[in-house]
């Protein structure tokens, strides 16, 4: 029984798919296969200098954040928030628990800029804003000793 050029096109255009997505899981778990990357995360983030436009950009981030554990399904608590006196955040702490939270987030770790025509400014001019984001492992605080009663 000889199959048409068409029935082998769909079987080959199945498999490559099928051959993508096991390629695509097994990057993934070589890219999180670090000492911590399996372990919850806890992100800190800090607008930099420039008041409200540093402040907002931070709050932007905030929500980025935690619209992005939304998607993924991960728990996001907020720790701590402080807000900032016009708009947006002087600080927030947030915990990310999830399978591979810490391995995802990592890479977030650093300044993050936005340039834009500011909403705060009425001349309308452009400025350039910073938040510090800082992520690290949340490491299980439990010790066992293994001590022999006879000592």
């Amino acid at each position: 029984m000889r199959r048409s050029a068409k029935n082998y096109s769909a079987t080959l255009i199945r498999e490559l798919a099928a051959a993508e997505t096991y390629v695509s899981e097994q990057e993934t778990r070589t890219l999180l296969s670090g000492e911590s990357d399996h372990l919850n995360a806890i992100m800190t983030i800090k607008p930099g200098a420039g008041g409200t436009e540093s402040q907002d950009w931070a709050a932007i981030l905030l929500r980025m954040y935690l619209r992005w554990a939304e998607r993924r399904k991960f728990n996001a608590v907020v720790l701590d928030e402080t807000p900032g006196e016009e708009a947006g955040i002087k600080n927030a702490t947030i915990q990310f628990t999830g399978e591979n939270a810490y391995g995802l987030l990592s890479g977030e770790t650093g300044v993050h800029r936005l340039v834009r025509i500011s909403p705060f400014d009425q001349a309308a001019r452009r400025h350039t804003s910073f938040a510090s984001v800082f992520v690290i492992p949340e490491v299980d605080d439990r010790i066992e000793i293994d001590i022999k009663p006879d000592e």
